[in-house]
């Protein structure tokens, strides 16, 4: 990526006449950066420059030459117009929330109107296909800082190896830590419904407050899906690569059924390049936003599409579909067909004959009264040699005194590094795990490494959510580690845990018993274990040598 040329601005020695001059400058620099990536036109740009003049105050614009620049996203120069604005007094700077929704704002004078992004984005698609389409749309919201690429650059990441396969592992660093100015700005909001949520279409445009993010730079396009219109946006904190959500039309609950299966199909058959899942439609086992129906997707293989059948099975009903059980911590079965319609109806099969399955020898209660406790994460992807690939995830959402959060959710020993819900990206084998760990991994690295004491067990501090861990590291590698194998040996230790963190989310666990319940249930089903190309030829091999035997 070019380097951004944009030199570092002493402001704070600047006078007010410096400052609005520096301000007037970056608005052409802007400007020109839209005409470059195509946000606006020659025409356009008269109308954006009186817009941000306006919003900055300023009486008229720069007539000083504007630099040759050439850098891929506006981040590092929308960042030092927001300082001057700052500077200036149009908005308390102190507060992160205002910084990011003054520069939603700025950076909103260059969009192109929503009409127009699905005009484009359905010539695009008729002409060149869905993935020129999405490639489009997915740049403009890049170009546009609406994809926070800066910010998600900052996130750390790894891969750990477990019997699974590798997991990925991430760090969140992208939004900041709330502070308790924030806090106590937020208790004082008065109590808004509009929009009803962050998934919903009004969103567009709208400028934010203090405990709502500003989306003058977000754009949508519609999708017809199973019947629904839906609409695709990305994600401007994306976990992975063009990270999409896919939002109904209507601010409506979650559901997992015949249809959202039928929906999650057409989405596929429609951009064949994508990956879409749905979260579960229960809490605990389901997404963070459970009022609102969504599907998220991607142009990315996750480790749990690479995790190989560790029971392969048949069913005589569906002999067009290949099926088994997936070598993964949270229970899943495979299904693999090249018809949508007899895919979706094996699935369907399971999906309702889990939804009342009991199996008290592992825990598993389907109702408690009229509560329902089953529900599947359902994950697909198209594969041009084998067809629709959907993943179900089995789960179930009970708790009980021994586990108040979840008895199929992350156990209290393991919420040192994760206690949040175990949604659909990490049910995938993603993990996103909380900015503290920077901070208390690295601490934790210094104990390792014999450079600091372990302090876990004394009073207020800040690794006592790590005691027993840390005992457990220094049992096992000592305090004398060069720094470099410290921070190895954390980065595989927090993939193990998070191995684990899903294994608890397994409803059938990692053990012959669990397993053996897992057949059990699939049985019930009407599927069968089904012999693998290995068992056949062994059998072929014998059955050779009997009838060449005299």
């Amino acid at each position: 990526m070019p380097k951004q040329n944009i030199e570092a601005v002493n402001i704070s020695a600047m006078t007010a006449e410096q400052r609005d001059a520096a301000l007037a400058l970056d608005v052409e620099r802007l400007l020109r950066f839209g005409r470059k990536h195509k946000l606006i036109k020659e025409l356009d740009a008269i109308v954006a420059r009186n817009t941000l003049l306006d919003l900055l105050g300023l009486a008229q614009p720069s007539e000083e030459k504007v630099p040759k620049e050439d850098f891929d996203t506006p981040a590092a120069l929308l960042d030092e117009m927001v300082e001057l604005a700052a500077a200036k007094g149009l908005f308390d700077g102190s507060v992160p929330q205002y910084r990011i929704n003054f520069e939603t704002r700025m950076m909103g004078a260059l969009m192109p109107r929503e009409s127009e992004v699905c005009r484009k984005f359905r010539k695009l698609y008729a002409k060149g296909g869905p993935k020129a389409a999405t490639d489009w749309f997915y740049d403009l919201c890049v170009v546009s800082n609406y994809i926070r690429t800066a910010q998600i650059a900052k996130n750390i990441q790894w891969n750990t190896a477990t019997p699974y396969g590798e997991l990925e592992i991430t760090i969140n660093l992208t939004k900041p830590e709330k502070d308790p100015k924030v806090i106590a700005m937020e208790r004082l909001q008065p109590a808004a419904s509009y929009p009803k949520c962050m998934l919903c279409k009004e969103n567009i445009g709208y400028a934010g407050r203090i405990n709502f993010p500003a989306r003058q730079t977000h754009r949508i396009v519609p999708i017809n899906l199973a019947g629904e219109t839906f609409y695709l946006q990305y994600s401007p904190y994306a976990y992975f690569h063009e990270h999409c959500i896919m939002l109904n039309d209507s601010h409506k609950p979650m559901e997992m059924d015949r249809h959202t299966l039928a929906e999650i199909f057409d989405f596929v058959a429609q951009f064949p390049h994508y990956t879409c899942g749905s979260n579960a439609d229960l809490p605990i086992v389901g997404g963070s936003i459970l009022s609102h129906s969504h599907f998220q997707g991607g142009r990315y293989v996750f480790p749990m599409q690479k995790a190989h059948i560790a029971v392969p099975l048949r069913n005589a009903r569906y002999t067009g579909v290949k099926a088994g059980i997936v070598n993964w911590p949270v229970s899943t079965v495979r299904l693999v067909g090249r018809s949508s319609q007899e895919v979706q109806n094996a699935a369907d099969d399971i999906l309702r004959t889990w939804r009342d399955y009991s199996d008290t020898s592992v825990d598993i209660i389907a109702h408690t009264g009229d509560t329902p406790h089953n529900t599947v994460t359902p994950i697909l992807h198209y594969d041009e040699n084998d067809g629709y690939i959907l993943d179900l995830a089995l789960r179930n959402n009970r708790t009980t005194e021994q586990y108040p959060d979840g008895i199929f959710h992350p156990h209290k020993e393991y919420h040192n590094i994760k206690k949040e819900n175990i949604g659909l990206i990490e049910v995938m084998g993603l993990a996103i795990l909380p900015a503290r760990l920077k901070d208390q991994s690295a601490a934790i690295a210094d104990i390792l490494t014999g450079s600091a004491p372990n302090t876990s067990r004394e009073a207020g501090s800040p690794l006592a959510v790590h005691a027993d861990w840390i005992d457990g590291l220094i049992k096992k590698y000592g305090t004398g580690l060069k720094r470099e194998k410290a921070e190895a040996v954390l980065r595989d230790e927090i993939g193990i845990v998070f191995s684990h963190v899903l294994e608890n989310a397994g409803v059938f666990k990692q053990d012959a018993a669990g397993q053996a319940a897992f057949l059990k249930f699939m049985e019930s089903v009407g599927y069968r274990k089904a012999q693998n190309a290995r068992s056949r030829q062994k059998r072929q091999n014998i059955f050779d040598i009997l009838q060449n035997t005299p």
